[in-house]
């Protein structure tokens, strides 16, 4: 493995130097850097086009200013990178790492919630292929994945945003408006359940029923305006989680596993209560601790009472505890939302922008949290449906394929479970082409979503690189292109190194 990474290393250096090189003769020969000067009537034209032009090197040789470029790269092997200045003569450093900064923090948790949703629905519509819940899925992920990236961007601040923060003045559901949301929310539920029409009925009725009542209690009480839930929160989302977590990794029928999720989610429920005092006011590092603590005590409580099945009680406790977790940070959000509502001038989603200028309560950890989550919130929707949508047709494709194999058969007919059948055999196969994508999706995000950060005005790496193109500045650009051709490298490298964890074949 030593010597594949470094023969792989030193192929991509030769690869980067050789493309570094393109890539810089076509930027500076992309239009005039000096093109809005010379346009200008500023009676200092002359001497501005004269500082720019020593300014950027434009007398010298692209060989000499490439040079220059690299030798400032190279020293990022003695920890003293330096990237160049901006046409304005900002330091490149500095521009990256605001923009990487500011993108990674759009596009992580969207690719993360895209890459679990999609491959866990792609295994679903691969597992009842044909079935209510297929239909249904496909349907969805065709809608998303036609849709323009900047038309359903737009559509997410005019619904998602403006009308909703106009509700939120008077924030009641009338009986119409409950009773068509619960129906069709009802019809995507019984969708998604196997079983005869009987069942399917049932499941509609009573999802149906438990939504009108639900939107109309909050109409009533005024919820969206204080939703304060408290310690019920972080319980209820325990206790689903573990429900769903053993049926995906061992099945309810193991009642071992089961047992086990629900006491780790209890545990962690009750770990919350003894912290409490501590999470009003908590740090990120403090936060960090409780998330290892939850993991630990899941991990060991699976490992001594896991019986047979112990690594999938295992994994499903750390989903399980780690869905607690989240669910402890949506609580203080909500407990703070009120206030926050306050601060925000009755409109809390946000528009544009990563976070609120000279915010007010920025002193407050919950308050600046929740300003951060609602400026995220939009842009991390429209990136995810998108990318789920693709996730979810390349997985069911995948499972399908896999599913039709003759080791499948072989595998039922020696008497194996079909959850084992799935998880096991399956899923672990479907994988291969799927870590592809996953690398070459995750690389390219980090490049920026341009069209996502030029609707909500995020400044990342788009934009940068945008920017930079149209003011013909070489610097920016090919700070951009170091930052995603080593991204590209990295994650190609890691798929290659999770195929040989999948398919222990390939480590030969």
């Amino acid at each position: 493995m030593f010597k594949f990474i470094a023969k792989r290393l030193g192929i991509s250096a030769v690869i980067m130097l050789i493309s570094s090189a393109i890539m810089y003769i076509l930027t500076i020969n992309s239009g005039d850097p000096l093109k809005d000067l010379r346009e200008s009537t500023d009676p200092n034209r002359d001497n501005l086009i004269a500082q720019r032009t020593q300014w950027m090197g434009l007398d010298q040789p692209w060989y000499t200013r490439y040079w220059d470029w690299l030798t400032g790269v190279g020293g990022c092997f003695k920890g003293q990178c330096d990237l160049g200045i901006n046409r304005s003569g900002q330091s490149v450093n500095h521009m990256l790492g605001l923009a990487v900064s500011s993108t990674m923090r759009l596009v992580v948790l969207a690719t993360v919630l895209a890459i679990v949703l999609g491959i866990f629905f792609g295994m679903m519509t691969a597992i009842r292929q044909y079935s209510g819940f297929d239909y249904t899925v496909t349907f969805a992920a065709f809608v998303f994945y036609s849709l323009p990236a900047f038309v359903f961007a737009v559509l997410l601040k005019e619904y998602g945003a403006i009308r909703f923060n106009n509700w939120l003045r008077d924030p009641t559901i009338s009986l119409v408006t409950s009773l068509i949301i619960a129906a069709l929310f009802a019809l995507f539920i019984q969708a998604m359940l196997s079983g005869n029409k009987k069942r399917r009925l049932i499941s509609f009725g009573v999802t149906f029923a438990v939504l009108v009542a639900v939107l109309q209690f909050m109409s009533a009480t005024g919820f969206m305006n204080d939703p304060t839930i408290g310690i019920w929160l972080p319980l209820g989302v325990g206790i689903v989680a573990a429900i769903l977590f053993t049926s995906l990794f061992t099945g309810t029928s193991n009642k071992r596993t089961l047992y086990n999720t629900l006491g780790s989610a209890v545990i962690a429920v009750l770990l919350l209560q003894i912290f409490e005092g501590q999470l009003w006011e908590p740090t990120w590092g403090f936060l960090f601790i409780l998330l290892v603590g939850f993991v630990a005590i899941a991990v060991a409580l699976g490992y001594f009472t896991g019986g047979y099945a112990r690594r999938s009680v295992i994994w499903a406790n750390v989903w399980t505890v780690c869905s607690v977790w989240m669910a402890c940070l949506m609580d203080f959000m909500m407990r703070y939302w009120s206030d926050y509502t306050s601060l925000s001038s009755g409109r809390p989603i946000s528009t544009i922008g990563s976070e609120t200028p000279n915010f007010r309560g920025g002193d407050v950890f919950w308050l600046q949290f929740t300003d951060v989550a609602t400026h995220l919130l939009l842009p991390t929707i429209s990136l995810t449906l998108m990318s789920i949508a693709s996730y979810t047709r390349y997985t069911r494709s995948a499972m399908l394929e896999v599913l039709n194999q003759d080791y499948m058969r072989t595998a039922r007919a020696k008497g194996l479970p079909e959850h084992t059948v799935i998880t096991r055999h399956a899923f672990r196969n479907a994988m291969i082409p799927i870590t592809t994508i996953i690398a070459f999706d995750f690389a390219g995000l980090i490049g920026g979503a341009v069209i996502t950060e030029t609707v909500f005005g995020w400044k990342g790496m788009g934009n940068m690189f945008k920017v930079a193109l149209d003011q013909v500045d070489p610097a920016p650009v090919m700070a951009f292109f170091l930052v995603t051709g080593g991204a590209a490298i990295l994650m190609n490298m890691l798929a290659d190194i999770t195929y040989a964890y999948i398919d222990p074949r390939i480590r030969r």
